[in-house]
């Protein structure tokens, strides 16, 4: 299949959604949009052209009519609202068609009267369309985007707003993001029968909720392509558990966002649905894989979204659009029905979790979620509902913290980001003391390369198979395909002058045993024992540390992978680690940068700084850590970094 093959694919694939999402109305508009595919097709066009004229004309002559009076449309739209009803064009666009004068002239104004008669308005059959014309003349959806999530479930379990209201505003904003952004892969036709399923239940704690949810978490009759062409137009056959429970819990699904090829890269770009931008700055990437997620919610175009997490996908598009994004412990919420990005990998575990604007809204998720409902459709989650006191505690926190991993060293306004942190934390009554982290190099490449790449590539490579190779997975790619012998006389070659990238492609070969493979696990349970032990000893509740960033310089983040161990390192120790915005990029971080080495000034290390170079007011996050199970702890955390920093803002 060739690359021009995708575009046709997916237009068939929209036109079969539009159908049941919005009407049969949109369905056929957009199939007439398809491209004329011959001269012959054409003609065809110019012969029904014609026959429609001659038959509107006889039908003038037969009522002896000498001139036509007619509605216009109107009134003016809100800005925003035009782009979506073309369809309103045709009162005017007709007699274009036919080539027939016509004009407009103004005879009254809008009255009281009208304005209800509008409340009553259904159209053509309260399609999507209609709705929009309804709401582009009467709601003014920003007061309802510019609540929190807390005060939209406050105002939608009163009563106060109505789920429809709230859903029909974030469809229309998301529209309006992605057509900037390109973060959506597919609206969700079922969400207004899950509009009206909520009438006359009782309300969960999501109640109208609109929820965005990433391309590879299963929503039956939908696709969770991994930005794959090996599953384009494959349907899931049921919901997953996550998107059931949420909609037990009264969340509305409502659509898909956009991912990097095979999940496993910090860009956000795949041949089918394209390049995701980052809504801070156009050229650089929102982050993966969960990048459109990152890129609709800090848009404004959800409140609330699921992404999924194997090495900091969640908690890198989170820090590169500044949001909230929190990776819970492995298994604490369910992932049957997410599909993985290496399945069968047993070493790094991956998770799914929640991202939003703030650290209440993430928590609110992980309440809704932690219930009966969770426990009982997948019995393998251990059923332990959200603690609300330790959440809600404000007892003072032992925090260890640390400013580099000593592998990848951070720039100077990741740097700042913890230490500026640090002092706020200490301000606030909370106790910090310095945490060395435990062999951050070794653990990467001996554990979660050769674990990630114990099958030599294979499962990425066969997955890639006979597809379109995004340039962002290029050198994944590449070092995949590369014979063992060639690898080692480039790992010799390197060596010298960019020893880490050395001593990365040396365990990308594999393993060659199942004795190796369990040995490796060994390894791996060892390294957490260690870390655990550590963390005990320096009496740590919790621990602080850096999230990368600023947001790279699309094109870039696939080529320094190894930034990956601020984040991928919390995978391997199966820890709850979460993402809380703090600061921004200071004309001083630009400068400092200037004079950044990094470990070696290595290849990694050049291409680094060009990267995250130039970008004075972007984003800047901090990470926050706790040990396995005590997700809530995390939680808190991220909460009083929230507090603290915000508190600073206002000061």
């Amino acid at each position: 299949m060739n690359e021009l093959v995708f575009p046709e694919l997916l237009a068939d694939k929209c036109v079969t959604l539009m159908e049941s999402l919005y009407s049969p109305r949109i369905a056929a508009s957009f199939k007439a949009m398809t491209r004329i595919r011959s001269v012959k097709d054409l003609w065809k066009l110019h012969y029904a052209t014609m026959a429609y004229r001659d038959e509107y004309l006889n039908a003038w002559r037969k009522h002896n009519i000498e001139v036509l009076l007619c509605p216009s449309i109107g009134p003016a739209f809100k800005l925003g609202c035009g782009g979506k009803l073309s369809a309103a064009s045709s009162y005017t666009i007709i007699f274009s068609l036919l080539n027939c004068p016509a004009g407009v002239v103004p005879v009254t104004k809008v009255t009281e009267e009208d304005e209800e008669e509008l409340q009553l308005y259904k159209g053509y059959r309260n399609d999507f369309w209609d709705k929009v014309f309804k709401k582009g003349r009467s709601r003014d959806t920003e007061s309802v985007l510019s609540l929190s999530l807390l005060e939209l479930h406050e105002q939608l379990q009163d009563g106060s707003l109505s789920p429809d209201s709230v859903l029909f505003a974030y469809m229309e904003k998301a529209l309006e993001v992605t057509k900037l952004l390109n973060c959506i892969t597919e609206f969700l036709p079922e969400c207004q029968t899950q509009l009206k399923n909520l009438s006359g239940k009782k309300k969960g704690l999501l109640y109208g909720i609109p929820v965005s949810i990433k391309d590879n978490v299963n929503y039956k009759g939908h696709d969770s392509t991994c930005g794959l062409r090996k599953f384009f137009h494959q349907p899931a056959t049921k919901d997953s558990v996550l998107v059931q429970v949420l909609k037990k819990q009264g969340a509305i699904p409502f659509v898909k966002t956009n991912v990097p090829q095979s999940l496993l890269s910090y860009e956000c770009s795949n041949p089918i649905f394209g390049q995701t931008l980052n809504p801070h700055d156009h050229k650089r990437t929102p982050g993966g894989s969960s990048g459109g997620e990152g890129a609709l919610i800090a848009a404004g175009g959800s409140i609330l979204g699921i992404g999924s997490d194997i090495g900091g996908s969640i908690r890198v598009p989170a820090a590169f659009c500044g949001i909230c994004g929190f990776k819970p412990t492995g298994n604490r919420l369910s992932s049957q029905g997410i599909r993985a990005s290496l399945p069968g990998q047993k070493t790094v575990d991956a998770a799914v979790g929640p991202m939003a604007r703030n650290v209440d809204s993430l928590a609110l998720c992980m309440r809704a979620l932690l219930c009966e409902d969770m426990f009982l459709l997948d019995p393998t989650v251990p059923p332990i509902p959200f603690n609300d006191e330790v959440f809600s505690s404000s007892k003072p926190l032992r925090i260890g913290y640390y400013e580099s991993d000593e592998f990848w060293i951070p720039n100077a306004s990741m740097k700042r980001a913890v230490m500026e942190t640090k002092q706020l934390l200490e301000e606030a009554g909370h106790t910090l003391v310095p945490f060395k982290p435990l062999r951050t190099q070794s653990a990467f490449n001996e554990l979660v390369i050769n674990g990630m790449a114990a099958d030599g590539g294979s499962t990425l490579l066969e997955r890639l198979k006979g597809d379109i190779i995004d340039s962002t997975l290029k050198d994944l790619f590449f070092v995949n395909t590369v014979p063992k012998v060639l690898k080692k006389i480039l790992c010799m070659f390197l060596k010298p002058f960019s020893p880490r990238i050395s001593e990365a492609l040396k365990y990308l070969g594999g393993v060659r045993s199942i004795y190796e493979l369990w040995e490796q696990h060994i390894a791996r349970q060892a390294y957490c024992d260690e870390y655990i032990d550590a963390w005990k000893s320096a009496e740590l509740d919790v621990l602080l540390c850096p999230a990368l960033g600023p947001a790279l310089t699309a094109g870039y983040a696939g080529k320094v992978t190894a930034t990956a161990s601020y984040k991928i390192i919390f995978n391997l120790l199966n820890f709850p680690a979460g993402v809380v915005p703090v600061s921004t990029v200071t004309e001083q971080d630009e400068e400092d940068l200037k004079s950044y080495v990094g470990y070696c000034n290595d290849l990694w290390d050049r291409t680094f700084k060009k990267g995250v170079s130039g970008a004075v007011g972007l984003p800047l996050a901090v990470q926050c850590v706790a040990l396995p199970w005590q997700d809530e702890l995390c939680l808190r955390l991220m909460r009083e970094v929230e507090r603290v920093t915000q508190k600073k803002k206002v000061v």
